[in-house]
Formats: structure tokens, sequence, C-alpha cells
């Protein structure tokens, strides 16, 4: 098994290479495990992913119960492993401190921070609150002992406001801030990913696996972008396939989703479990 600071410098390079590359979103230790036999290089947690297997909507599972899960994919495989710790959870520079430095406890090498208050009359925070914030992250990241790449996300296209020049303006404050990696999730329109990536000086995260968008990594990394995420795009893609069968089920009284399902011994083949079930 490697380090933690073995897999923090193998997570910092992957940011350093001339093409994207994909960072997919497991939502518990098993999907884990397959993401990593499938080849993967690095994975990232899903705040929603990993809310929906509890049955709970997205940002109620807090951050005790995100650390936890963070720490139960990092033991599920050797790849590196980012956090998705939501607003740091709490308002003040101090909370997200003590987020980013119980997130490097957990054994994973990367957390994002949004500027989203999760208040629906004020959806952002402010700029001198919310740099604040990068900051306070990014000093405790600069004082761990191994590489740990904090990711700054500018929420602006989820919370309703879809403003390019203020987009790009925060991400501009958050590398100045300290922020290694920069995102800002809900962009879909190739020119607006190009120019907020020529606007930038560090490496972009782009979320894909939204509904009508069908960039491809290859265009993708040739306007710059160095790292694609999915978000809950694979746990709803499960989802959606478990209420297809589950309707059919109801609806048909059919069984056809099982020609679809992966066989029980190609699973226990990659988990390394003997039998069948």
């Amino acid at each position: 098994m490697l380090t933690q600071a073995e897999k923090g410098r193998v997570f910092a390079e992957l940011h350093k290479r001339a093409n994207a590359f994909i960072i997919p979103n497991p939502w518990d230790a098993g999907s884990a495990r397959l993401l990593a036999h499938l080849g993967f290089e690095a994975l990232a947690t899903s705040s929603a992913g990993y809310a929906f297997t509890l049955g709970k909507a997205d940002t109620t599972v807090g951050r005790d119960g995100t650390l936890a899960h963070a720490a139960a994919l990092v033991a599920a495989t050797d790849l590196p492993v980012s956090i998705d710790l939501e607003n740091g959870f709490g308002d003040a520079p101090a909370v997200v401190a003590e987020t980013i430095r119980l997130a490097a406890g957990t054994g994973a090498v990367g957390g994002s921070i949004e500027d989203s208050t999760k208040r629906p009359d004020d959806p952002l925070y402010e700029r001198t609150l919310a740099v604040a914030r990068i900051q306070a992250a990014a000093e405790v990241v600069h004082r761990l002992p191994f590489p740990f790449m904090l990711t700054a996300r500018a929420e602006n296209y989820l919370v309703g406001n879809p403003d390019l020049n203020d987009t790009i303006e925060r991400l501009q404050l958050y590398q100045e801030a300290g922020a290694n990696v920069l995102y800002a999730p809900g962009l879909t329109n190739k020119e607006d990913i190009a120019t907020l990536v020529s606007s930038l000086d560090r490496p972009v995260n782009v979320l894909m696996g939204l509904p009508g968008v069908k960039l491809t990594v290859a265009e993708l990394s040739a306007i710059g972008v160095r790292r694609i995420s999915v978000g809950s795009g694979l746990a709803r893609c499960a989802l959606g396939a478990f209420l297809r069968a589950a309707e059919e089920m109801r609806d048909h009284g059919t069984f056809g989703f099982g020609e679809q399902a992966a066989s029980s011994r190609l699973i226990n083949s990659i988990f390394g479990d003997a039998g069948n079930s």
C-alpha cells in the first residue's frame, strides 16, 4: 500500500499532465473498488452520491459522516482520494480550516471547498469572506507534511446565477488565496469553459455527465482542462437502472433488467470473493 505522502505526490503529478484525467466519484467502498479495477488513477467522493445511499438528500450528512465515508473509501483502494467537503460545514474561516485538518486525517490527499452558503435567500458568500475561507484552508494545507490538493469551487451556476465574469473573478481570487485546483460546476458550454481556463493559472476541474452535454475528454484537454469529475452522476446512473428495473417488475410483471445486470461471477472475481451468490 502507498503511504499518504506517496498518494499525495501521485495525485499532484496527475494535475501536471498535458491531457485531462478523469477522477470518477464512487458512492461506497464497492464502487470505489470497481473503479480501481477498471484502471482509474484517482477517486473523489460525492456528497450527493453518498447521501443517496443513506436515503438522505444532498448536504444533510454532516461533517462527521462525510469524513467517515471518506476514510472508508481511502481504505478501499490504493488510489488517491479527494473529498467533497461541501462548504466546509460552517461559515467561519476557522471552521473551514478545522475541516481541512480533519480531512487530512482520513488519509485523503485532496478536498474541495464551495463558496455556497446553503441559504436560498443568500446563496453565495460575499467575496471577502469567501476568499478568507479559502485562505484559511490553504494555510492548513501548507503546513501538512504531504501534498494535499485544495480545490476551490465557485458555485454560481449551481445556485441559479450563471454569471461567467463573476465566476472567473471569484476563482482568480481563490487561486491568489492559495487554492491548487479551481472548479466551477455547472458550466456546459465549450466556449465558456475555454474562457474560464484561459483566465486562470491553476489546473481546472470540469463537471461532466450532465444531461445534454456531449464534450469529450479529448475536447476538454484541447482547451486546457486538467481534471474531469462526474459528481453524483455514477450514483444517479445506478439508481436510474434500479428504478427502471423496479418499475418494470411493478408495471409489467417482467424481469428483462436481468439481461443488463453484471454477473455475480464477475463481481465476485473483482472483489476477490470465491463463490457465487
